[in-house]
């Protein structure tokens, strides 16, 4: 029990504070960087450190919710899908430095928070944990690809790394749902659409 405590807080610390790394290459490396003026360098950064932010919040969600998950099935789906995020966060890390911009100051805040939605989600049981997952995945992929239409169209580099996250997420919620994940209630649906209103509004500045 305590060496699993002491690799969930290192899990904890590298992704708030570490410089996350990823097996697979960055879409878009091979993309020349796109002449973009400053408004528009700032208004990518800033979308990306939104990306950055969600996918702070997806490590703590399967965190949360593998700690507490009974089927062992189950825990490996949630920790295979929390290693591709870490690519995720790796890709959208290095385009905001590449952009000139910052991660998000409340990183921690947003890791705490959504690690306790996820435990809280994962004591309600392996169906709703799942259906909760997929649910969250769609509405990132809605999410990235609203993002697709607001960033500056040169911007080819952003592009590719978006693109290929929400292909991601689609596959995480697919997968979610055929190891039994339940669809949740549309009140539910509407409250996590609105926490995730919130949070992009301030990660977009802060």
């Amino acid at each position: 029990m305590i060496d699993s405590m002491i690799l969930e807080f290192d899990r904890a610390l590298r992704t708030v504070f570490g410089q996350a790394r990823s097996v697979r290459p960055t879409p878009g490396a091979d993309i020349p960087e796109s002449d973009l003026d400053e408004t528009e360098r700032r208004h990518a950064a800033a979308l990306m450190r939104i990306n950055h932010v969600g996918e702070v919040c997806a490590q703590a969600l399967y965190q949360g919710q593998a700690i507490v998950s009974r089927d062992q099935s189950v825990k490996k789906a949630l920790t295979h899908a929390a290693d591709e995020e870490v690519e995720h966060l790796a890709w959208t890390e290095s385009r905001i430095r590449e952009l000139g911009g910052r991660k998000s100051l409340l990183n921690p805040l947003w890791y705490g928070g959504a690690l306790a939605i996820g435990v809280l989600a994962g004591k309600l049981g392996d169906r709703w944990n799942l259906g909760f997952l997929a649910e969250t995945e769609q509405q990132v992929e809605a999410h990235l690809k609203s993002h697709l239409n607001s960033l500056p169209g040169q911007d080819m580099r952003s592009r590719a790394i978006v693109d290929q996250m929400a292909t991601d997420e689609i596959e995480h919620a697919k997968l979610a749902m055929r190891l039994g994940g339940e669809p949740l209630p549309q009140a539910a649906r509407a409250a996590m659409k609105g926490a995730s209103r919130v949070m992009t509004s301030v990660a977009y500045w802060v």
